[in-house]
């Protein structure tokens, strides 16, 4: 029997090791989850409320466990680990609380002696694969609506997040009926099976492009809906009339919370050429102030990336800017870097004289780095935001909001932001467009790739 291990980026050792499900396990699983549908689905919306919410906050309530765990487990500094906290119970209740209205008969009018409506139903189990980077908020996209519209749930979550699916179980085994929500610790080449498997009615995905190239795979010989949220080459804007300082701030937080490793991580800055250099110094100011080190320690503000590897493929992809004609601006030697050591703390970077014809600018870094360009107005800014094979968010920086409705309606990219970023509003649908996914999660609009609709076209006087 093989075993997953998680070894902690803090300091290379070994933090978590489980045995892999056994193919027993996993038909058990599949199969109860399958019986459990139907007890599940005649719970009334009301008391699935009540129930969810138990199971989100019964989940959640170790703070101090939450942030130690998921800092050992990825690196994120502790004194931002309760942020990711508060992100699922706030995408959580915003999902529980639209689920009676969204969920609810559409009634149409129609001629005397005719009842007509459409009834949303579930679809059945829905399979969660969830990474890493942030493994409660990217669970917890689909799983509440999951389970909110009346399917039951298999989650299988990165080997290097392995407790936050534990967590997740053991607050089901107090909050939910048996047969509602399982986990399972697998290989790819097992959940490649499970997608192929009949009794799976849906698969939610969240992962990098080549993850999602192995889920289309192996859903290809069934006709089984998937969801893919995938990576992101994610664009800013800064016009001549942005605010530089608080422009500077959000962008820097945009681009290095959480090392970077976010799909909608800000990694291209397009500046207008009026305010390039006053930007430019105003976020390299930005850079120095990030404290990397231990993320164990309070006033740690940048952690390690999640693994040497990463760390390896960053760097190369930097080196290989600068002998391209890039200009790094920020010096390493004055943060702590430990790679040499063998684990993988990183100093942020910023990179100018960078063109599109490097990788550096067209594929996904996922790491702290940012590079910066130079453009000459909106048209020019908008064509090299587009010119990515990429498309998850893009944000303006600007004090014209007619100006950003404008260049949004020009963008291709899932969301568009205005003076933020590197944020999901569980009010808006969160989507991506080229290869950054297919489909939709959060808002009203998530719930229809879970449910699927029935109509009732009733006449009732002959």
């Amino acid at each position: 029997m093989h075993a997953l291990k998680t070894v902690s980026p803090i300091d290379g050792r070994l933090y978590v090791e489980r045995m892999l499900a056994s193919a027993k396990e996993i038909d058990a699983t599949l199969d109860a989850l399958v019986q459990g549908r139907s007890a599940w689905r005649a719970v009334s919306i009301q008391e699935r409320v009540a129930r969810v919410i138990a199971f989100v906050e019964h989940a959640v309530q170790d703070e101090k466990a939450f942030a130690e765990e998921l800092t050992y487990q990825i690196g994120r500094p502790i004194s931002q680990a309760l942020g990711e906290r508060e992100g699922f119970l706030e995408r959580a209740h915003a999902m529980i609380q639209m689920a009676e209205s969204t969920l609810a008969d559409v009634s149409l009018p129609g001629p005397p002696g005719f009842h007509r409506f459409i009834r949303r139903e579930p679809v059945g189990t829905v399979l969660v694969l969830s990474p890493w980077n942030y493994p409660w908020l990217t669970a917890v996209n689909t799983l509440v609506p999951a389970l909110m519209s009346g399917n039951t749930v298999l989650l299988k979550h990165s080997d290097q997040t392995p407790l936050v699916a534990e967590r997740l179980a053991a607050a089901a085994e107090q909050t939910l009926p048996p047969g509602v929500f399982a986990f399972l610790h697998m290989s790819h080449r097992q959940a490649a099976q499970v997608i192929s498997d009949s009794r799976v009615d849906f698969v939610a995905f969240t992962g990098s492009v080549e993850g999602g190239r192995a889920v289309a795979q192996a859903a290809a010989e069934r006709f089984v809906g998937v969801g893919w949220e995938l990576g992101g080459k994610d664009p800013a804007y800064v016009r001549p009339d942005a605010r530089l300082p608080q422009t500077a701030e959000n962008l820097a937080d945009g681009a290095f919370f959480n090392a970077g490793q976010s799909c909608c991580a800000v990694e291209r800055i397009y500046v207008h050429r009026d305010i390039y250099r006053s930007f430019v110094d105003a976020f390299v100011a930005e850079t120095y102030k990030l404290v990397l080190g231990d993320p164990r320690d309070p006033s740690t503000t940048l952690g390690p990336v999640v693994r040497v590897a990463n760390a390896k493929r960053i760097q190369s992809q930097v080196e290989e800017a600068i002998a391209a004609g890039a200009r790094p601006l920020v010096d390493a030697g004055r943060f702590h870097q430990a790679i040499e050591q063998g684990f993988p703390y990183l100093a942020p970077q910023v990179l100018l004289n960078v063109s599109h014809g490097m990788p550096i600018m067209r594929e996904e870094t996922f790491g702290p780095v940012v590079a910066i360009k130079s453009v000459a107005d909106d048209h020019e800014a908008v064509a090299k935001m587009n010119d990515s094979r990429f498309g998850l968010t893009a944000s303006i920086w600007t004090e014209d909001l007619a100006a950003a409705k404008a260049l949004g309606d020009q963008l291709e990219t899932g969301t568009v932001f205005m003076n933020r970023c590197d944020y999901l509003d569980p009010d808006l649908a969160w989507v991506g467009v080229k290869d950054s996914g297919h489909g939709c999660t959060l808002s009203r609009l998530g719930y229809e790739q879970l449910t699927r609709p029935k109509s009732f076209h009733l006449r009732h006087r002959l």
